[in-house]
């Protein structure tokens, strides 16, 4: 017997266990992760920034999330000796329309108490000679890391606490009785007073085991990245990002100076047909037909069928990528783009079609699955982990964001 379950090694889980260690010393917990180490998904294929949270509507529990969240990354950074930079991003207008979307922008950076500056397109070329655009804004505070790292440094701290590890643990079962949690996998069994899930990918497969009504599914979309050679180390001095289209979900193709000091481009956005599937040709079946029974799916692929198309070219046909890259990059050729490790984004979907893009748990008296963490959430896993402690002792059991 536990007090306390967490399901799931990326950086949600891991941020949550060590808060539920440090705010009930003494307790007993028990973390679960199907993989043989911690951060193998979604915290460790992603470009390692810490955002400041430019992008998100002010008041918006994103917005919120994200800026404490940058702090709270860079002090547990800075007490574990995990080197990090803050080398700042620029998001960079290449057309009139795009000059009109960074204005209201900049308007919304305002609103959200970010210290974010405008750049002439003089000012631009001489921050980065490489880069071409009518113009930017200069968000001074992002920052990049290894959030790999931070997890084994998480992992670490739960060990010093008295947590329990396990790796290569496999849930199968979920069951949810007066006084406690029935937690099977396929060689073990426990039982916990609280549990939460933060299964990402698996998260709506999670809830769905222990019984859950969820109106959404997660649908799989990969981000393909490519890394640029050794000789382009330095061809940018900090984040380059385009102004993001409000009607497209995702952000857009950037270019990013890992905390190794190479530079990757990407992701594009495309439909995965694994969930877990990294190399470029991976299929599982069951994840498709996961996805294509559930009529959310075929409701926001209609609604984004444009963009849907555009991003799949782009994934075929190198050279459409490249002209990506190329719009605030012009310098870049085929052969700079080399093979590069994929990421893919848990992304629910309701069953309406709409894409959620804010947090969603699913409560019951001693469960709290977390379904939905997007993006920032790597940034904003520790302010997470201070919201789901809070929430899992309070004993309303509800669906919400």
């Amino acid at each position: 017997m536990y007090d306390h379950c967490v399901i799931g090694g990326g950086i949600v889980g891991l941020a949550t266990a060590m808060r539920l260690l440090e705010t009930y010393p003494g307790s007993s917990l028990l973390l679960l992760e199907k993989e043989d180490a911690l951060g193998r998904h979604q915290t460790g294929h992603n470009s390692g920034v810490i955002h400041a949270g430019i992008y998100y509507p002010p008041g918006s529990l994103k917005a919120e999330l994200c800026r404490k969240g940058a702090e709270a990354t860079k002090a547990f950074c800075a007490e574990n000796n995990i080197r990090f930079e803050v080398c700042g991003k620029l998001l960079v207008a290449t057309s009139d329309l795009e000059m009109q979307r960074m204005d209201a922008l900049y308007e919304r950076s305002k609103q959200n108490t970010i210290e974010v500056h405008r750049i002439n397109e003089g000012d631009l070329k001489e921050r980065e000679p490489n880069i071409r655009g009518h113009g930017a804004l200069f968000v001074p505070f992002t920052g990049i890391v290894s959030y790999a790292e931070v997890c084994r440094a998480m992992g670490r701290r739960i060990a010093a606490l008295g947590g329990e590890i396990r790796l290569s643990t496999r849930v199968t079962g979920l069951r949810e009785t007066v006084d406690t949690v029935d937690i099977a996998t396929d060689g073990d069994s426990w039982h916990a007073k609280k549990l939460v899930a933060c299964a990402g990918l698996q998260s709506d497969r999670l809830a769905l085991l222990a019984g859950l009504a969820i109106e959404h599914r997660i649908v799989p979309f990969r981000g393909e990245y490519y890394r640029l050679p050794a000789d382009k180390n330095r061809i940018v001095r900090h984040l380059i990002y385009p102004i993001p289209d409000p009607d497209l979900p995702f952000l857009g193709v950037h270019l990013t100076r890992m905390i190794d000091g190479s530079p990757t481009v990407g992701p594009n956005a495309v439909i995965g047909f694994a969930r877990e599937g990294y190399p470029r040709l991976s299929v599982n079946l069951s994840d498709i037909a996961d996805y294509a029974r559930f009529p959310g799916f075929w409701k926001t692929v209609l609604a984004h069928r444009k963009s849907a198309m555009t991003e799949l070219r782009n994934s075929l046909w190198k050279r459409c990528y490249l002209e990506e890259c190329r719009k605030y990059c012009p310098s870049l050729t085929l052969s700079d783009l080399l093979p590069h490790e994929a990421g893919i984004r848990a992304q629910a979907v309701h069953r309406d079609g709409t894409l959620i893009h804010d947090f969603l748990f699913a409560q019951t008296d001693r469960m709290l699955h977390v379904c939905n963490a997007p993006s920032p959430a790597a940034t904003s896993a520790i302010p997470i982990a201070d919201m789901i402690v809070t929430r899992l002792f309070e004993t309303s059991g509800r669906v919400g964001r």
